[in-house]
């Protein structure tokens, strides 16, 4: 009876392990590392000032200098691009990533598109998982206190963003076609543990 039981258990438990591991689980092909667990920060320009540094295979920072938030912006400009980036956040932490910026050394939602991740911003529309001032989210999922996976995908005019393999914004927008990417910290703590992309 015992044995019967367990049996039955076995298969919706494996299925729950499998989804939960796939949803950390990176593509596999034509996708080319800004980070990971090999990387330095060669790739990037720091804007603003905080204690960016790479600690325990992730890029981290948790304490912030300046007035504003910090970015690392990529060296290189991208156009049509998907984007797959693994990142963890605690509950307070104003994050997200930037993409299409128009200059690099002035990052924000009127020169870029922002995808957000902030569980506790005062108007939750443009919270996380939300494309700011573009494609608000609801109802907003919370990414505080757990590895995430974030992708975005920006062909021409449409822009589409997951959250743990969930849609949460998907918009037709003609500000911005091309230009560099940015990693944003605001508050709190955050950390990438990969960041890939691929031309589309």
């Amino acid at each position: 009876m015992k044995f019967t039981l367990l049996k039955r258990m076995a298969a919706p438990l494996a299925t729950l392990c499998l989804a939960a591991c796939a949803q950390l689980s990176p593509p596999a092909h034509g996708w080319t590392a800004l980070f990971d667990s090999s990387s330095n920060l060669n790739g990037w320009t720091l804007v603003g000032d905080a204690n960016w540094r790479l600690q325990d295979g992730a890029i981290q920072a948790d304490l912030l200098r300046s007035k504003g938030p910090s970015y690392l912006v990529s060296k290189q400009t991208f156009t049509d691009q998907e984007i797959y980036a693994e990142i963890w956040v605690d509950t307070h932490t104003n994050s997200g990533i930037f993409i299409r910026c128009q200059d690099a050394q002035k990052i924000g939602a009127d020169s870029c598109y922002e995808i957000n991740v902030w569980d506790t911003r005062p108007d939750p529309s443009y919270g996380t998982g939300a494309i700011v001032d573009v494609a608000k989210v609801s109802p907003m999922p919370k990414a505080g206190g757990q590895w995430n996976t974030l992708e975005i995908k920006a062909k021409n005019n449409k822009l589409t963003v997951k959250l743990n393999g969930v849609v949460t914004a998907d918009a037709i927008d003609n500000k911005f076609s091309s230009g560099y990417m940015a990693l944003q910290f605001g508050s709190g703590v955050v950390k990438f543990r990969k960041v890939l992309t691929r031309p589309i």
